[in-house]
């Protein structure tokens, strides 16, 4: 069974409706006015949290459980990506690196060969007399860098 009990309540300064006093009916102040004071104070987050108990605590829970396994997801696949990226960057500065320097080092090499190798061509030609060539001198042939 029920009981109901009536609660004198003291009075609360600024509020119109704590006193006791006949401007409890005749105040100044109206509602409108008391809400929008109250609504003030209160976020919008304070308003979304107190709607928590509209929704079933099982809902809740089942709402809770997938977002933490979402973000447990999301984290376990950043961290695996990031690991690979790892593993990409550091085999390209380990094994790419040194193979691109050997490289265009051979590269310079052939350049100063081919360069030399011109160098006395030019010479010969210019110690031979004009119009007789040497039977003797055969033609040098394209130089090819090893593993072409």
């Amino acid at each position: 069974m029920v009981k109901v009990e009536i609660v004198e309540e003291k009075e609360v300064a600024g509020s119109p409706y704590g006193s006791p006093s006949p401007s409890r009916t005749n105040s100044t102040d109206s509602l409108s006015s008391i809400a929008s004071d109250a609504s003030v104070e209160e976020s919008f987050f304070d308003r979304v949290a107190a709607l928590v108990d509209i929704v079933p605590p099982a809902t809740r829970h089942t709402i809770s459980s997938k977002i933490s396994k979402t973000a447990s997801a999301i984290k376990k696949g950043s961290k695996v990506a990031g690991n690979i990226v790892w593993i990409v960057t550091t085999s390209a500065l380990l094994v790419a690196l040194p193979l691109a320097l050997s490289l265009e080092d051979e590269a310079k090499m052939v350049a100063q060969e081919k360069e030399m190798l011109e160098q006395q061509q030019g010479a010969q030609q210019m110690l031979a007399p004009a119009g007789f060539p040497d039977p003797n001198q055969q033609q040098p042939k394209a130089l090819v860098p090893p593993g072409f």
